[in-house]
């Protein structure tokens, strides 16, 4: 690829994870060398199982216990950091077609690192490497350098039913 593009997935709806999931494998089977960085994550997801199945893609996870309903801890956001430094090394090198930064939004919600260092990571990465940033509340900061944004709006969603998340749907 000649230029890389900057992709946005926010939003309150279900989705934004798998469709970043869906354009790696795409970019994958390609022939492209995909990152793709889990911020915030910590647990175990199905989609970790994907480099036995493709080479061409590396996962890291950058989160330890959800804790989405406290408050972030020190150790969380020194865990965040490293991986906000490891990510801005992927995107300098150019080894990677396809970096995924899977969370980050979310990241930038709880204050783990600035908005200011991811506009200056991607405004420094590698000029032919395409990056998606995923997660709800993406700041307009955010929204306004992407070339694409989609936003998953929630209409309905069988979580209000009480049911629990399913593993390979979910997780």
């Amino acid at each position: 690829m000649e230029k890389g593009y900057v992709h946005v997935y926010t939003g309150n709806g279900k989705g934004k994870t798998t469709a970043s999931l869906g354009l790696s494998v795409r970019a994958a089977l390609a022939g492209k060398k995909v990152f793709f960085g889990q911020f915030v994550k910590g647990m175990e997801y199905s989609e970790l199982k994907i480099v036995d199945y493709l080479p061409n893609i590396e996962i890291h996870q950058f989160g330890r216990d959800c804790f989405i309903y406290n408050d972030p801890t020190e150790e969380d956001i020194l865990v965040a950091k490293e991986g906000l430094e490891i990510c801005k090394e992927v995107l300098k090198n150019g080894e990677y077609d396809l970096v995924v930064l899977d969370e980050i939004n979310i990241a930038l919600y709880y204050k783990l690192f600035s908005v200011e260092e991811v506009l200056e990571m991607i405004k420094e990465r590698e000029h032919h490497v395409e990056v998606v940033l995923t997660g709800r509340y993406a700041p307009e900061e955010i929204v306004e350098i992407a070339d694409l944004v989609t936003e998953m709006k929630e209409v309905k969603h069988y979580y209000t039913t009480g049911l629990m998340a399913r593993k390979g749907i979910e997780f």
